[in-house]
C-alpha cells in the first residue's frame, strides 16, 4: 500500500479542511459586525484558526509582519507556514508535523485550545531567511455554529528574551569567575610565600573576566546587526592549539582532556579571528562541559574543496529533546537562561562568518559539532 506523504506526521494532525469548508469559515468571520475594527485596533498579532490549525481570519498586525496587503494570501495556511518557519517545510504536511514541532510552544498551545482549554506559552521561530522571533502566545477555544476554532494571539517578546538571556548569562559567568579570583586572592593574602603556585591561576581568571566582557559586547553588537568583521589570514593548526591551551589551563576542565588531532601546518583560512575564536572556543567549552569524568574532547580540522571543516567531538550522547532545541537562545541543559553558547555559535558562525554550524549525535560516536567555512 502506498502511503500519502502529505499525511505523514511526527506530531500534530496533518489533515486540512476542504477548500469549500475553508471558504465558508472565512466568510463566517468576515460577516461578523465590527470584528475587523476591533482586532485591527489590537497591537498584537491576532488570528482565528479552524480545527485543522488553518488561518480563517487575521488582523493587520500579522499582515504588517509578513509585509502582505491582503488576507487572501494567508487564508488556509497554518501560523508557521505564514511566518515561514523553517520547520514548516520539513514535511509535506506542513506546520505542526515536523519532529521539532513537538517542542514548539505555539503548536502545543493551539492543540490545547482545540481540546477546549486556554493556554499561554512561549515559542521561538526561525524563518527560512535566518530571522528569529520570540513570541508569547495565547490560544483560547472558540465555538461558532458547532464548529471548533482557536483564537490565537502572539506578542513579540524578542527584545525581552534577548535582554534577559544576555544579562543573566553575563552576570552568572562573570560573578563565578570573579568569585574564583577573589578566593585565590584571599589564599595569596594568607600564604604570601606560595606566590608561584597561584600566579598562573589568578592570571587565567583575570583573562576570563576580560573575555566574558568582550563576549558580551560582541553578542550585543551581533544581535543589533552592528557587528563589523575584520578579516585576516589564520593558521588553522596554531589557532586550534591556542584554543586548546587556553581551556586546558582553566579550572572547570577538571580531569577531562582536550586533544588536537594532527592538522596540516600549511592549512590557512581567511576569517575574522575574534569571531572565529568565539565559535570554535564555544564548541570546545560546550564539549568539555557536556563530558563526564576522564573523558577526552577531540578537536580537528580538514580541508574539503575550498572549505575548512572544524570538528569538535565529545563522547556523550545528546538526548533527542535537547537536539531539537540546542541552538535556541534561551535553551540550555545547565539551567534557565544559560543557552547563549550554542546560540552564539550559530549566530556568529552563519550570519557573520558566512559558514554553516551543525552537529551530529549518536550513542556510538558521541556528539560532534561542525563548523564549515570558506577558506577565502
Amino acid at each position: 500500500m502506498q502511503v500519502d506523504e502529505k499525511l505523514l506526521t511526527y506530531y500534530a494532525s496533518p489533515e486540512r479542511s476542504s477548500e469549500m469548508k475553508l471558504k465558508s469559515q472565512c466568510l463566517l468571520f468576515l460577516q461578523l459586525p465590527q470584528l475587523k475594527e476591533f482586532v485591527d485596533a489590537v497591537p498584537n498579532i491576532f488570528m482565528i484558526l479552524n480545527e485543522n490549525r488553518q488561518i480563517v481570519y487575521a488582523n493587520n498586525s500579522l499582515l504588517d509582519l509578513l509585509k502582505k496587503d491582503s488576507q487572501n494570501s494567508i487564508y488556509g495556511l497554518r501560523p508557521g507556514e505564514a511566518i515561514s518557519c523553517k520547520h514548516s517545510t520539513e514535511t509535506a504536511a506542513g506546520c505542526g508535523t515536523a519532529e521539532a514541532c513537538e517542542t514548539c510552544g505555539a503548536v502545543n498551545a493551539i492543540l490545547t485550545s482545540l481540546d477546549g482549554k486556554s493556554d499561554v506559552q512561549e515559542c521561538r521561530i526561525e524563518d527560512k531567511y535566518g530571522n528569529c522571533y520570540d513570541f508569547r502566545v495565547w490560544a483560547t477555544p472558540y465555538n461558532v455554529g458547532g464548529q471548533k476554532f482557536s483564537i490565537f494571539a502572539l506578542s513579540d517578546i524578542s527584545d525581552e528574551k534577548r535582554r534577559s538571556a544576555l544579562e543573566r548569562i553575563f552576570f552568572h559567568d562573570i560573578l563565578n569567575t570573579a568569585g574564583g579570583l577573589k578566593g585565590f586572592a584571599e589564599l595569596l593574602k594568607e600564604a604570601p610565600d606560595d606566590v608561584e603556585e597561584f600566579k598562573d591561576i589568578i592570571y587565567g581568571l583575570s583573562e576570563r573576566i576580560i573575555d566574558e566582557i568582550r563576549t558580551q559586547k560582541i553578542l550585543l553588537s551581533a544581535e543589533k546587526d552592528e557587528l563589523e568583521t575584520q578579516v585576516e589570514t589564520i593558521n588553522v593548526k596554531t589557532f586550534l592549539d591556542e584554543i586548546s591551551k587556553s581551556y586546558t589551563s582553566q579550572i572547570f576542565i577538571g580531569n577531562k582532556k582536550i586533544v588536537v588531532l594532527p592538522i596540516d601546518n600549511n592549512l590557512f583560512i581567511q576569517s575574522d579571528r575574534t569571531l572565529l575564536w568565539r565559535v570554535i572556543a564555544n564548541m570546545v567549552k560546550n564539549a568539555v562541559e557536556a563530558s563526564g569524568a576522564n573523558h577526552t574532547v577531540t578537536v580537528s580540522a580538514e580541508k574539503q574543496d575550498n572549505f575548512i571543516l572544524f570538528k569538535i567531538n565529545n563522547p556523550t550522547f545528546m538526548p533527542r529533546e535537547v537536539q531539537l532545541q540546542i541552538f535556541q537562545r534561551s535553551f540550555s541543559t545547565k539551567g534557565a537562561g544559560r543557552g547563549l553558547g550554542t546560540y552564539s555559535m550559530k549566530l556568529l558562525g552563519e550570519r557573520y562568518l558566512g559558514g554553516k554550524v551543525y552537529f551530529e549525535s549518536s550513542l556510538e560516536g558521541g556528539t560532534t559539532f561542525y563548523a564549515k567555512f570558506s577558506i577565502n
